[in-house]
């Protein structure tokens, strides 16, 4: 791949969001912290210095959430907006102490002795959504396995019926959509449509659950108190579900998606995990690891600082880039090759560190674990339709997502 300009670099561009790896090689290798041309915005790109970012809120904040409406001039957008909640900043765009309170009331769902008992209902579900195509031959593998599998789960934990999966995703995508803004105008409409009406159905199922509590995230978001005994408000409790059942499905649905495909690409190490099935776990980091389904957060300077002898400016936006250091050659030798016994590739940066590391980093994995093992144990010979695959992925600055997966296999008897 030819070197790119980088006085002339779009690093937010469509097309470098597509296939980035050989600009993430190149900046770690000329400008690992590298100021955007005419912008306060630095992409960080080395292992070490990302992991220094982001381990460290006294210096660089996660407050950031004025970035997701600068530049906007979308009117209409706005007036729709306008219809709804605030958004106010909790989980995701809040820090320390103030991110701990928050935090706080959704850990014990994600524990890791809850998780692991949610296993069997995992598999449960994982085995039924096989059950619907595995005498096909061929299958939508992506809409009808990857993204219901986590959208069920996070249902169940959510306390919402299943039969609402087609609204869950569609909020939960437009979410995602905005946090990732690559979104054109007609877009962005629909966005603020969907993230208004996900935040009316939640506000009033916020209602009921205060008057009828039961045994569900909404229902303990509805009725915890914070700061000596007041409840939520509405903005604080739908901006923390809207976050959950972003970070409860679309890392799972985009790795499971990704696995697969790399375990077509490469099939020596699917042979290698077929073989010795007990990999599966290290076969899941290192899909983490070279998928990266968050393939980077924003950080905000809150002084004058430096990071590896680049000045960064009070106020500057630095884009700390999980996917490049996740590459870095530095830290996981020969970083663009997939091997399912990597010995460190549980160092990944996938789920990020420190204060703000993944809330459901414990249910990705287990979904990952479940979703492939099964889908090893029941299906071969896979490829790729013919066709019916682009491979290629939602634009979004920080998600990455494949938009079509078709798989052909055999059924194993």
């Amino acid at each position: 791949m030819s070197r790119v300009d980088l006085a002339e670099l779009d690093f937010f561009s469509p097309d470098v969001q597509e296939c980035p790896f050989h600009v993430y090689r190149q900046l770690q290798d000329e400008a690992p912290v590298w100021q955007m041309p005419g912008t306060n915005v630095f992409v960080v790109t080395r292992y070490n210095d990302v992991r220094e970012i982001i381990r460290d809120p006294g210096r660089f904040s996660s407050s950031f959430s004025a970035l997701l409406n600068a530049g906007s001039s979308n009117d209409d957008a706005t007036a729709i907006y306008q219809q709804g909640y605030e958004m106010v900043e909790t989980l995701l765009t809040q820090d320390p102490p103030r991110h701990r309170v928050y935090r706080n009331l959704v850990n014990k769902v994600f524990s890791n002795k809850r998780i692991e008992g949610m296993r069997p209902d995992i598999e449960a579900i994982t085995e039924s959504l096989i059950n619907d195509w595995i005498d096909e031959g061929e299958v939508d593998l992506l809409n009808r396995f990857c993204v219901p599998l986590p959208i069920y789960v996070i249902a169940d934990q959510l306390g919402v019926p299943r039969s609402e999966l087609t609204l869950l995703k569609k909020w939960s995508d437009a979410s995602a959509s905005r946090l990732g803004r690559l979104a054109d105008e007609d877009q962005q409409i629909q966005n603020a449509k969907d993230i208004v009406e996900f935040q009316h159905y939640f506000a009033d199922l916020i209602d009921r659950m205060r008057e009828h509590p039961e045994d569900n995230i909404i229902s303990d978001l509805a009725n915890n108190t914070i700061d000596e005994g007041r409840l939520l408000t509405k903005p604080e409790a739908l901006g923390m579900i809207q976050q959950i059942l972003v970070a409860g499905n679309e890392t799972s649905t985009n790795a499971i998606a990704g696995g697969v495909v790399l375990l077509i690409q490469n099939p020596d190490e699917q042979a290698k995990l077929r073989g010795n099935p007990e990999l599966i776990n290290s076969a899941v980091e290192e899909i983490l690891r070279l998928e990266t389904p968050t393939s980077g957060m924003w950080r905000r300077a809150t002084q004058d600082t430096e990071i590896d002898g680049v000045a960064i400016p009070e106020g500057s936006f630095l884009m700390v880039r999980f996917a490049a250091g996740n590459r870095d050659e530095s830290i996981f030798p020969c970083g663009g090759d997939m091997r399912v016994d990597r010995d460190n590739a549980d160092s990944h940066l996938a789920f990020g560190q420190g204060t703000h590391f993944c809330l459901g980093a414990q249910l990705a994995r287990t979904e990952l674990q479940v979703a492939l093992t099964a889908l090893l144990q029941r299906t071969d010979n896979w490829a790729l339709v013919e066709g019916k695959n682009s491979l290629k992925h939602h634009p979004n600055v920080l998600l990455r997502g494949l938009m079509d997966l078709h798989i052909a296999f055999d059924k194993v008897s």
